[in-house]
């Protein structure tokens, strides 16, 4: 993607170490040309604003809420995609990664549940779009593999060989584990999807057990290996204890996405594993689910990279958040967590920082009270929002 040199000037530059006032300029073939001193040569004014590289987020669930925005309700794909495209770039992202989940309920009645078909015929329409320049971020796929569920291999298939797949997650969402070591969330969540009574309930909590013993491991280890052979990161999901974090490590884990224990995330920081947390998490103040918190982890030094999971807007207003709240932690280093971590964690090395011969992905940020509000964002220097 070529465009005209770009003087990006009167800006509060956001580097690795410092934030710094001056001028940063864009060359013809979209990389970063030269960072200085303030300029008066005609340009692109900032007016004092901070200007930032395009955030990285590496988990986004929100692309299955524009496909499917209400019950028995399915958008076009091609559709869904511009328009999470156009939300995606407005909250200063220029790198996602589109999660897409592999592996679903083999009993579950419901006429509503997506099915694997949906999840390709949304990657064709991100892979169309990103091969036809219609995308304002750069797309790639983050497969989200439920390692329990009986048809996740079967599923998988429909991904093999397709090289805009560049992370896949493990996870195992059964009860009285990870993400669920406490049954009550789980039971009031399925007791409203389905109406079970209490028996009910305990037959299913039983049955999703007995179908993780069943798979779980098998699954886990194929899918890891596959990864492995072919290039694509692997991201650990959930993970509560240092038995699963030790296995992580043995599946050549690079990231772990939502710890829900401190113990958790201190072992897999400490293993060299980028600890991946969400962003509304840090907004709100705290995990939806009752987990560990955000900031907990921030605080202890074992948050590495943040994600807007599902709301793409928060992933700028937690980095922010983190520096003006957080003692130790400056805006540069809160802006790493979703720029260059990301980007170095994905494999990503050609972006995600100001530097001279990186990409010029870029997002001006004006704050407004203490809400951060994208006023520009340029892809490779050409404006897309």
């Amino acid at each position: 993607m070529s465009t005209h040199p770009k003087l990006f000037k009167n800006a509060r530059l956001v580097l690795a170490e410092d934030v710094t006032s001056g001028s940063l300029t864009v060359d013809q073939d979209g990389l970063i040309a030269d960072i200085g001193s303030p300029s008066e040569t005609a340009g692109h004014d900032c007016e004092g604003d901070f200007l930032l590289p395009g955030l990285i987020e590496l988990h986004t669930d929100h692309l299955e809420t524009h496909y499917a925005p209400r019950p028995k309700v399915r958008w076009n794909p091609v559709a869904a995609v511009q328009a999470h495209d156009a939300q995606i770039a407005c909250a200063g992202i220029t790198t996602v990664f589109d999660a897409l989940r592999v592996g679903m309920d083999d009993d579950d009645p419901s006429t509503d549940t997506l099915k694997v078909a949906d999840m390709r015929a949304l990657a064709d329409a991100v892979e169309t779009g990103q091969d036809e320049h219609r995308l304002r971020a750069d797309h790639y796929i983050h497969l989200r593999c439920e390692v329990s569920a009986p048809d996740v291999i079967r599923a998988f298939e429909y991904f093999d060989g397709d090289d805009r797949v560049r992370l896949i997650s493990l996870m195992d969402h059964t009860p009285g584990q990870r993400q669920f070591v406490s049954l009550d969330s789980y039971i009031s969540y399925y007791k409203g999807k389905r109406g079970f009574n209490d028996e009910q309930m305990a037959e299913f909590i039983e049955q999703r057990k007995a179908r993780a013993d069943k798979n779980t491991p098998g699954n886990r280890k194929s899918i890891s290996a596959y990864a492995q052979e072919n290039g694509i990161a692997i991201a650990s999901h959930d993970d509560a204890t240092v038995d699963h974090v030790d296995e992580a490590v043995s599946l050549n884990t690079k990231i772990a996405e939502f710890p829900t224990t401190l113990e958790a995330a201190k072992a897999s920081h400490e293993a060299g594993m980028a600890v991946l947390m969400g962003a509304p998490n840090v907004v709100r103040g705290g995990s939806h689910s009752g987990n560990v918190s955000a900031r907990e982890l921030a605080e202890a030094g074992h948050l590495d990279v943040l994600s807007s999971d599902y709301i793409p807007a928060s992933l700028l207003q937690a980095a922010f958040q983190l520096a003006d709240e957080i003692d130790g932690i400056t805006l540069p280093q809160a802006v790493t967590k979703v720029t260059s971590t990301p980007a170095k964690a994905i494999g990503l090395n050609d972006r995600g920082v100001l530097e001279t011969g990186k990409r010029g992905d870029l997002v001006q940020v004006k704050l407004v009270g203490n809400v951060p509000i994208v006023r520009g964002v340029w892809r490779e220097g050409r404006r897309v929002a």
